[in-house]
C-alpha cells in the first residue's frame, strides 16, 4: 500500500478490480471487495453478494445437468469479457470453473459474476509459471508435459472446461481424461460451439485461441445478450 502496509495478493487484486471505477458493487464483472481487516492470523474480507444467486455448478444441476446452448452461449460470453477485463489490468485468476462462478437469477438473461480471488496473482506478458495453483483436474496440458504454463492460454483452456461442463450432460472434466479420448466433445452441439471447444481445449498453447479471437468467434458473436 501507499503507507507501506503489506497486503494479502488476494486484497491486492480485488482492489485494483475496482481502482478507478466509482460504483463497482453490482456493475464489475467480479463480485466487489467492500471492506477487508487484517487480524494478523487471519484475514476477514467483506464480499459483494448478490441476492438471488447460484454458483454455476448448482445453476446447471437445478437445470437437469446440462445447459442448452444458447444458454451456455450467455454465459460464456460474459465469462470471456470478464476475463479480457482481468487481462488488461494483468490479473490471472488461475481458479475459473463453474464452482468459481456466481449466477445472477434476477431476471430471464443470467449474469455471471466471478468469485473467489484467493488463488489469483498479477503477470507479466512473458510470465511462465513453474509451480502450478488451481484445480489439478482441470490443469493445462503444458503443465503435464513440461511443467510449465502461463496465463493466458490457461484461462482459455479454463473457460473451455467451464464450456464443456455446462453443455455435456453431468459432466466432471478431467484433463488426462480429456487428453485419452475418455470424454469426448458431444457431436449434438452446433459446429461453431464444437469449434470453440476445440479451439479453447487445444493441446498445444499456441493453438488455442487468445481471448480477443475467443470474443471474435462467430459463435459468441451470434450471442447479444450479456
Amino acid at each position: 500500500m501507499e503507507n507501506g502496509q503489506q497486503i494479502s495478493v488476494e486484497v491486492a487484486v480485488m482492489l485494483k478490480l475496482t481502482s478507478g471505477t466509482p460504483g463497482t458493487v453490482g456493475t464489475s464483472a467480479a463480485v466487489s471487495l467492500i471492506d477487508w481487516y487484517d487480524l494478523d492470523q487471519e484475514l476477514v474480507l467483506v464480499l459483494e453478494r448478490p441476492v438471488p444467486s447460484v454458483d454455476l455448478l448448482k445453476y446447471i444441476e437445478v437445470n437437469g445437468g446440462f445447459l442448452q446452448e444458447e444458454e451456455a452461449q450467455v454465459i460464456l460470453k460474459q465469462l470471456v469479457e470478464a476475463a479480457a477485463e482481468l487481462e488488461s489490468k494483468q490479473i490471472f485468476h488461475r481458479d475459473i470453473k463453474v464452482e468459481n462462478v456466481l449466477i445472477e437469477t434476477s431476471s430471464d438473461v443470467p449474469r455471471a459474476r466471478l468469485i473467489d480471488f484467493g488463488l489469483s496473482c498479477f503477470f507479466k506478458q512473458r510470465s511462465h509459471y513453474s509451480v502450478f495453483y488451481g484445480t489439478s483436474a482441470h490443469v493445462p496440458p503444458e503443465w503435464l508435459t513440461q511443467w510449465t504454463y502461463k496465463a493466458g492460454p490457461t484461462t482459455v483452456w479454463q473457460l473451455g472446461v467451464v464450456l464443456y461442463e455446462m453443455l455435456h450432460r453431468d459432466a466432471a472434466f478431467e484433463t488426462k481424461s480429456f487428453l485419452r479420448n475418455e470424454i469426448k466433445i458431444s457431436m449434438h452441439l452446433s459446429e461453431a460451439c464444437q469449434d470453440v471447444l476445440q479451439m479453447c481445449l487445444s493441446e498445444a498453447p499456441e493453438q488455442r485461441l487468445t481471448l480477443k479471437q475467443l470474443q471474435l468467434h462467430t459463435w459468441l458473436s451470434l450471442s447479444s445478450t450479456s
